[in-house]
């Protein structure tokens, strides 16, 4: 496995300096932000998109570092009740889609999106409960004339341009957590699977080794974000997790992103990486730096250096003792 960042946390710095520093560090592979929530500080989708020459040369300097690149990512909301939004956010994955092939990357990362609760809604409407019963109605409205109409016409385009689509399963949007990400994967193609990242999965009390096993089951982690999240059980015992304090209100929230290592301990992300490889999943643990208790650069190399430890470097050889 190589052990990846998203280069969002270096936004300010150019692109060269950003890929230097990672390479200091031991960082093997990059993961890009091209439009969407992520910005595009070192991929402007746009000016990248069909020019050979740029491309050449931004694969030359990642190439210079010994580095790699292990997805494009742009998060967006290709669901929402605003058409305008909505086809903004269809055309930065369908150009993100293309400009990976064109760059020989094989992974888009993204969100499924969060469509309203009906045709007249105006606000996406994040269903957690099937009653009162317009809610059920509601979520299969969501499911079933919104997000399967257009993630086909998604996972198609993919699918031409060999490459994966990978969802964040992230609450507030439709797909948040394994079995909703599986049902898209049925309901489309094999191109539409995780961007597994276990930070969202923690505060839901899901179980992270397991939903590894779950999702490999079906074939459906396509790329890996390595980041921690921190349960702060002093407050959950009063509120619970649905926690709408701000992230920057930390000592009042139920939970915290974290770097690696400081939610979950190192023997739990050895576990992790232990799972992921029992799965068959050798890609990028790209690190998405979102702790606000420490600095980009701190952060990321926190958990560089636990990773380091917890990463195999070999393919296992003859089990001779069996």
């Amino acid at each position: 496995m190589d052990i990846g960042v998203l280069t969002v946390a270096l936004g300010g710095e150019p692109v060269d300096e950003a890929l230097s520093y990672l390479s200091g560090i031991g960082v093997d592979a990059v993961e890009f932000g091209c439009g969407g929530f992520v910005g595009e500080d070192h991929l402007p989708r746009e000016e990248f998109l069909d020019d050979e020459e740029a491309q050449a040369d931004l694969l030359d300097l990642v190439d210079e570092h010994d580095l790699r690149i292990s997805a494009l990512s742009t998060h967006n909301n290709p669901l929402h009740p605003d058409e305008e939004r909505a086809e903004r956010a269809v055309t930065e994955i369908r150009e993100a889609v293309r400009l990976a092939d064109q760059l020989g990357v094989d992974s888009v990362n993204t969100f499924s999106g969060l469509p309203a609760g009906s045709p007249a809604g105006e606000v996406p409407n994040w269903i957690t409960a099937p009653w009162p019963p317009e809610h059920a109605e509601a979520l299969e409205y969501q499911w079933e004339e919104v997000a399967i109409p257009r993630w086909r016409d998604l996972a198609d385009h993919a699918a031409e341009h060999d490459v994966n689509i990978c969802l964040e399963m992230h609450p507030n949007m439709l797909v948040y957590e394994p079995t909703g990400l599986v049902r898209l994967r049925e309901a489309t193609n094999e191109r539409i699977g995780a961007n597994f990242d276990p930070s969202h999965l923690y505060w839901q009390g899901i179980d992270v080794t397991e939903a590894i096993r779950f999702l490999g089951d079906h074939d459906a982690i396509h790329h890996f974000h390595a980041k921690d999240t921190g349960l702060y059980e002093h407050n959950a015992r009063v509120k619970g997790y649905l926690d709408t304090n701000p992230y920057t209100d930390e000592p009042n929230r139920s939970w915290l992103f974290r770097s690696i290592g400081y939610g979950h301990d190192e023997a739990h992300w050895k576990e992790v990486v232990s799972t992921l490889r029992m799965v068959g999943y050798e890609g990028a643990l790209s690190i998405e730096h979102e702790d606000s208790l420490t600095s980009g650069r701190e952060g990321l190399e926190k958990a560089v250096d636990i990773l380091q430890r917890a990463v195999f470097e070999t393919q296992p050889g003859d089990a001779y003792w069996a």
